[in-house]
């Protein structure tokens, strides 16, 4: 018995969207096609469903679905473990929030005045996380975990940088360097290595203020540690290129930040999609990287294999931008399945 994808929606308590996109990242594919085009189901792929199912209930998220059931032999321990991990992370989450309720509630049995100013901000910022972010992203977004370690961490980094800008260091010292590239690799591993969490946080930051406020991310701060850690890449990029090539990096290739942060998110969910890099929609980003790429760099074919040379060769060029090596080999990939002047 084979049924349609309708069909299957309706028995198994489903959209028909969601198998669309069930199909679309491999999870689930009809077993056949009607001559008409139309998705078939069989019996086996209606048990497949059921397991993905059961999983989703389970909590797991669709990318580690599709990994549990291609691998039958994964120990179903290391779920449970994850998920209780999971759930850890919850517990924390309501443990802070019920922590900031109990001091309010021993301030007002002592009839003193709480800080309520300190403590609504709280819930602001909480509040914040929920107009950018789905619960299910929130739990793989570890800046929404309480962390008493990262906050301190981060709370010297920011002050550390805001004691140079006071005493008018320049971007360009070592000191303040140094610091970028901490804060930068910090960032990355706090938004998960996920190039759209990081876009997303940046625009909560731009559109909330409770959110910089709290945190203590001034415009002009952000500004400083850009223009830092791009000195810090010149440093490198000076061993690979000649005076004039730098002085073309430096004057063109920070203009495009926001345009490179939306492309490389792009670039990243195509591939936790599972797209293909021969896939047109890929190329057009990879079209968008190219010419990007080379409105830093410029032209010169002799500047940009330097500055590939200098990408693979140096980790450290990479840090702060959410890009890495498996990245690079897919946009490499597509642009090869593309005509030349691509």
């Amino acid at each position: 018995m084979r049924l349609k994808v309708g069909e299957l929606a309706s028995r198994a308590g489903v959209t028909v969207r969601a198998l669309h996109h069930y199909d679309r990242i491999g999870l689930l594919k009809p077993s056949a096609r009607a001559a008409s085009g139309y998705r078939l189901y069989d019996r086996a792929d209606m048990a497949r469903l059921h397991q993905v199912q059961a999983l989703r209930r389970f909590g797991l998220p669709l990318a580690e679905i599709g990994a549990v059931l291609d691998q039958p032999d994964t120990p179903f321990a290391a779920i449970v473990a994850e998920q209780i991990s999971a759930l850890g992370r919850q517990i924390a989450q309501a443990g802070a929030l019920r922590g900031q309720l109990l001091q309010l509630q021993r301030q007002l049995q002592l009839g003193a005045e709480p800080d309520l100013a300190n403590w609504l901000s709280t819930l602001e910022l909480m509040g914040a996380y929920d107009n950018y972010f789905t619960g299910e992203e929130l739990q793989r977004l570890p800046f929404f975990h309480p962390d008493a370690q990262r906050d301190s961490i981060w709370e010297r980094i920011v002050a550390r940088i805001g004691t140079l800008m006071a005493q008018g260091v320049p971007a360009a010292s070592r000191p303040a360097q140094y610091l970028a590239l901490r804060w930068m690799r910090r960032l990355e591993r706090d938004t998960a290595a996920n190039p759209d969490f990081a876009l997303r946080m940046s625009a909560m930051m731009e559109g909330e203020p409770a959110a910089r406020q709290r945190i203590g991310i001034t415009p002009d701060l952000k500004q400083y540690v850009i223009d830092a850690l791009a000195e810090y890449k010149l440093g490198i990029y000076a061993n690979y290129l000649d005076a004039g090539e730098l002085r073309q990096m430096r004057e063109h290739g920070g203009k495009h930040g926001k345009q490179w942060m939306s492309l490389i998110a792009a670039v990243y969910r195509q591939m936790q999609a599972g797209a293909a890099p021969g896939d047109a929609a890929v190329q057009a980003l990879t079209r968008e990287w190219f010419a990007l790429f080379r409105q830093g760099a410029g032209d010169n074919p002799a500047t940009l294999a330097k500055m590939r040379l200098a990408i693979d060769s140096e980790p450290a060029l990479l840090a702060g931008s959410w890009i890495n090596a498996g990245m690079l080999v897919f946009i490499r990939q597509s642009a090869a399945t593309m005509p030349a002047e691509a």
